[in-house]
């Protein structure tokens, strides 16, 4: 199995905030990324989509620099930024060329020392947000399908099952107060992970990020609560109507192993789903789609929002289905269900365990070539796991995954244990 080699150097600042620093010489740009440890599963009762929110409200200005200037700052120096809300972190980055890194660095302890949050910035991104719900969730087929639809289903506590883009009420119910509570408590420097990855030199670049981030007051880590609930015992379903759709839709969901306390187990999921359904070969794709008929398109594998380890437990195994009208979802669900059982039953055989563990390392190398992709990944890596090494050492991880491995993951894939979502078009109705 290949390798790649992400040098690694790390180091804690006396106000808490993590640092970790991969030189990559010679790529000519630098990537800097700020993950705070909050996201949707963090929200509290009655502020749905306050984390997303929250994000938006992190780009209107700071301390020193008036609204929008953070743009401005970045894209004059060649550089592109953005920002994401995730189930369980909220990160912030940009790439500049190497040359502007102690400027991406002010940028970023700029804000995370004092970001600018008043009532008209605050109005301004409730509207901003509720307009990017209407276009990507309201008013898209398929919107929200299955990250926001399959959750209350599978899950029973407010944490694990809101929406996390929010309700409507819920965004404009949002204050001043609440704003500076949620960063009060969350982005305190301890809670908090920088990444810096690219042309740098390590020294000086710890230098930099010590001169900039050194001063930022540092406040109590907050205590995660426990987000485990029990494993469903049965079958639980439900159905949405979606006026956009043009044809059925179906999703499944199963628990996953914990993917911090159990990732060997967690990752045979990973590669179970791409003996389902990656590729023409896939389980799922020639004989649920191609041979039968049954499906227009499907999928399994782990993660709701973000793909597979984004998220800490629990976390969800989806199988997800568009099918024609004229097929029931039960006969899908049953052709999926088949081919799950015979692979929990014989278990894959060598080429399919090949074939799976030589397209994740394919994909892992060409995704994380890029220095933005890098500098996520090491930073949510160390985030979750407390391992920005788990970027290397992932390719052969999953290559040690055994066909007994993922014949015991099929096994957990109990279709009397699960959470089935149908999505029905509405002019079915």
């Amino acid at each position: 199995m290949p390798t790649a080699d992400y040098p690694i150097e790390r180091r804690t600042l006396t106000n808490g905030l993590r640092v970790v620093v991969s030189p990559d010489p010679g790529s000519g740009v630098v990537g800097v990324c700020v993950h705070v440890d909050v996201g949707f599963r963090s929200e509290p009762v009655g502020r749905t989509g306050f984390a997303h929110l929250f994000e938006h409200l992190m780009f209107q200005g700071s301390e020193s620099l008036p609204k929008l200037e953070h743009f401005r700052v970045v894209q004059s120096s060649g550089g592109v930024f953005n920002g994401s809300t995730h189930t369980d972190y909220t990160d912030y980055f940009e790439v500049v060329p190497a040359a502007a890194l102690e400027r991406a660095l002010f940028l970023e302890a700029d804000r995370l020392r004092a970001p600018k949050i008043t009532a008209e910035n605050l109005a301004n991104q409730v509207d901003v947000v509720s307009e990017e719900i209407r276009l990507n969730v309201l008013n898209r087929p398929y919107g929200g399908f299955p990250w926001i639809t399959l959750p209350p289903i599978l899950f029973d506590s407010f944490a694990n099952a809101h929406n996390g883009y929010g309700d409507f009420v819920d965004l404009q119910s949002a204050t001043v107060q609440d704003c500076a509570e949620f960063f009060q408590t969350y982005y305190t420097p301890a809670n908090t992970v920088l990444t810096v990855c690219g042309d740098v030199d390590p020294e000086n670049a710890l230098e930099l990020i010590d001169r900039h981030f050194g001063d930022i007051t540092g406040r109590p880590r907050p205590e995660r609560p426990d987000f485990g609930e029990p494993w469903p015992t049965s079958r639980r379903e439900g159905e949405i109507i979606d006026a956009h759709a043009p044809a059925p839709a179906l999703a499944v969901g199963w628990r996953l192993p914990d993917p911090v306390a159990d990732l060997p187990g967690y990752l045979a999921h990973l590669v179970l789903g791409s003996v389902l359904s990656d590729g023409e070969s896939g389980r799922l794709q020639s004989t649920v789609v191609a041979e039968r008929g049954l499906a227009t398109e499907i999928w399994a594998g782990p993660g709701l929002l973000g793909g597979p380890l984004d998220a800490r437990d629990p976390d969800v195994f989806v199988l997800g289905a568009v099918h024609p009208p004229e097929i029931s979802a039960d006969a899908v669900l049953q052709a999926a269900d088949e081919q799950i059982a015979r692979l929990a039953a014989d278990g894959p055989d060598a080429g399919e365990m090949q074939r799976a563990s030589a397209r994740f390392a394919s994909g892992h190398f060409r995704e994380n070539d890029s220095i933005m992709n890098r500098t996520q990944s090491l930073g949510v890596f160390e985030l979750l796991h407390g391992r920005a090494e788990l970027l290397a050492e992932l390719p052969r991880m999953v290559a040690e995954v055994t066909a007994d491995d993922v014949r015991s993951a099929a096994a957990t894939l109990d279709p009397d244990r699960c959470a089935v979502l149908r999505v029905v078009p509405g002019g079915a109705r």
